[in-house]
């Protein structure tokens, strides 16, 4: 292909040619382009960036620009670049030279009669002039920088002439109405051909993708990590060509109208001088000076760099270490460290390659890893705990751990951080120097047998066979609890209000550990119900030991006695030798309330209730004089025969003729005793609005 312009008008092929240029359409838009994730717009940005970086050196690129390195100036008719000029002195450049010859040319061109050059030489000096613009004494005058080694002034002056003329022949054809209803049609032609190209592209581009799914989509095929790479690059691909066939139709149809053929030359004029801008050198580096366009490419090499490293390391990962039969993790860990060393060695490669002393970088790195040092010493830290965990494995994916009041499954393992998923299902991401800085429990290394302690109190009293057949009993079979080791019952000691015993069982999933313990709890309450053994509360004797305590006591008891038999009984002091004994007195109450059928109104917290009392107080309370027991609803729910504890305190109050602590001791009692319990077992006696039932009354 000719190095220029001007060789094609010295070959006098250019008119030629112009009938036989295709003629593409530029569609009013570009088709939508499909939606693509943003990390894959990514790619396409880098590629669209490397590419513009890499047409600067191109010399096609040049010739289309005025831009030069050589004092060079174009002389431009219709955007078409027809020669070029130099300047003459320093204060006549060639951009100045050329400006004025482009004016006249424009003028020229809007003329409706042929326009002609003719050579005019006198003995200094050769001129072309255009004898139809009178007021234009010459057009340009041929030195002795415009003309080639090889050719003389006016020999020179011969060829432009013949150039200048076949451009005017050429600019004014095609300013004809013949010429641009021609193209006209051309253009609608070609429209309907790119449009058909554009379909057959797209139809393609799904063949490609859906044979690619057959041969790639089976999970069970070698390739089948490719596919999505391979599904992008189809992608990609079809994207490229639509896009380079409606550049194409861009170029060529404005290249067919000489309006449009000079806004696309000013486009170019533009894109060289930002180019020449960002060519300007703005950093030196040792002995070389680079420039903002050379440190954008470097900076997009570099990022190649790492991609093409990242795909090779992902090779060497699928391909050799899967079939070395290695851990994961440990996989993991050798295909980061071969990625960073491959792009450690690549960066110095492509230093050296593009110029630059790596040498006199060295101070500057010093510097920067001295800082940088300090302020990634944390992350440091994370990144050599990841290693050594890596290959010592004290914790390995799928492992149950505690790591300080972090409790979970180990899902993965990084090089800085470490993911645990907790029971609660919500990931927690810890930095792998914390498992190596403090105590971490892992149930499931090595072994992962575990066995669980379930602490059990009982009532003092009890008879403790029949609790170590209880708690046997109640761990029988059950799936997670192991038959070997056995499990076994300790008698722990005797605590302040029960005996305390200690069920050890083993089990081989750590997670489910609680929920076993759960299940174990449910049954041991079952079981020591069963056996009527109690578990206790914790409680506090009180003793009171004074002579004035007793004889107030005492004087009590004889007027409570003597009022329910109906007669009188006179209290006595110490001194009297007729008084009546405490146990005189006890005896009194007692039978006095065998006769009534009631409870004495005197029971008080001093005073132990026998079960008889015990039996009559529950028959009062649930006689027509006692408490009110009914259906009752709270909050939508219905609670059948209940009665409230607030009333239930007042009763007791107005019956023993005592204070509401009193009453409220009493009712614990009760529910202590298995007489009465809370609608849901879960409060004790309460002077409030709570729902209490007999458990006869249960159904």
């Amino acid at each position: 292909m000719p190095n220029s312009l001007v060789e094609l008008y010295k070959n006098n092929s250019l008119i030629k040619m112009l009938p036989r240029l295709p003629l593409l359409p530029l569609l009013p838009r570009l088709p939508l382009l499909p939606r693509l994730p943003l990390r894959r717009w990514r790619f396409i940005l880098l590629a669209l960036l490397t590419l513009l970086l890499t047409l600067n050196p191109f010399p096609s690129f040049a010739q289309t620009s005025p831009t030069n390195h050589n004092d060079k100036a174009p002389i431009v008719l219709d955007g078409r670049v027809l020669l070029q000029v130099r300047s003459l002195n320093n204060n006549y450049t060639a951009e100045n030279r050329a400006k004025r010859i482009n004016d006249i040319l424009a003028q020229a061109v809007q003329s409706s009669q042929p326009v002609s050059v003719e050579v005019k030489q006198t003995e200094d000096q050769t001129t072309l002039i255009i004898p139809s613009l009178p007021e234009s004494d010459h057009l340009l005058t041929v030195t002795d920088k415009d003309v080639l080694p090889e050719l003389t002034a006016f020999r020179q002056a011969r060829i432009w002439q013949g150039i200048l003329e076949r451009a005017f022949v050429q600019a004014q054809f095609e300013r004809s109405p013949a010429y641009i209803r021609q193209a006209l049609g051309f253009v609608l032609g070609a429209i309907l051909v790119a449009i058909a190209i554009h379909l057959g592209l797209l139809f393609l581009g799904k063949w490609v993708s859906h044979r690619l799914r057959v041969w790639l989509g089976q999970p069970t095929s070698s390739f089948h990590a490719w596919e999505d790479p391979a599904q992008f690059m189809v992608r990609l691909a079809r994207l490229g060509l639509q896009g380079g066939l409606w550049i194409a139709i861009a170029y060529y149809v404005t290249d067919l109208f000489p309006v449009s053929r000079i806004w696309r030359y000013e486009l170019f004029d533009f894109i060289a001088k930002v180019f020449d801008i960002l060519n300007a050198p703005v950093i030196s580096l040792g002995s070389s000076k680079y420039s903002a366009l050379e440190l954008s490419l470097l900076l997009g090499l570099t990022i190649g760099l790492w991609f093409a490293v990242s795909s090779l390391t992902k090779l060497f990962k699928s391909y050799v270490l899967a079939h070395t039969g290695a851990e994961p993790r440990l996989q993991e860990v050798i295909t980061v460290l071969t990625q960073y060393l491959l792009t450690f060695l690549g960066l110095i490669v492509l230093l050296q390659i593009w110029g630059l002393d790596v040498g006199s970088l060295t101070i500057l790195a010093s510097v920067l890893g001295v800082g940088i040092g300090f302020g990634v010493q944390n992350i440091a830290n994370n990144f050599i705990s990841g290693i050594i965990i890596t290959f010592e494995r004290p914790i390995q994916i799928g492992d149950f751990v505690k790591v300080g009041d972090l409790l979970g499954t180990v899902e993965r393992i990084g090089a800085r951080s470490t993911e645990i998923c907790t029971l609660d299902q919500v990931t927690i991401i810890v930095p792998n120097s914390r498992f190596l800085e403090s105590e971490v429990i892992n149930w499931s290394h090595g072994n992962p047998i575990s066995r669980l302690r379930i602490p059990v109190g009982v009532a003092y009293g009890s008879d403790i066979e029949k609790v170590q057949t209880a708690l046997l009993e109640a761990i029988k079979n059950h799936p997670e609890v192991l038959l070997q080791p056995p499990p076994q019952v300790w008698f722990e000691g005797f605590g302040e209000s029960s005996l305390d015993f200690e069920l050890l069982v083993w089990t081989g999933e750590p997670k489910k550990q609680f929920k076993v313990k759960s299940d174990l709890n449910y049954r041991i309450e079952a079981c020591l119900r069963r056996y009527e053994i109690e578990i206790p509360f914790p409680q506090r004797d009180l003793h009171l030991r004074s002579p004035q305590l007793e004889e107030i006591f005492n004087q009590l008891l004889y007027r409570d006695a003597s009022t329910s038999s109906g007669r009188t009984i006179a209290p006595t002091n110490g001194n009297q030798s007729n008084h009546t004994s405490p146990a005189q007195a006890q005896e009194s109450l007692a039978a006095t309330t065998e006769t009534s059928g009631a409870v004495s109104q005197t029971m008080t917290s001093a005073k132990t209730i026998t079960e008889t009392e015990l039996e009559a107080l529950v028959a009062a309370m649930r006689g027509a004089d006692g408490v009110e027991i009914k259906d009752r609803r709270y909050r939508g729910n219905l609670y059948p025969h209940c009665f409230i504890g607030a009333e239930a305190v007042e009763w007791l109050a107005q019956r023993i003729q005592g204070s509401r602590q009193e009453a409220i001791r009493i009712g614990q009692m009760l529910i202590d005793s298995g007489i009465i319990h809370h609608v849901i077992d879960d409060y004790p006696f309460q002077d409030d609005y709570s729902f209490y039932r007999f458990y006869r009354d249960d159904f």
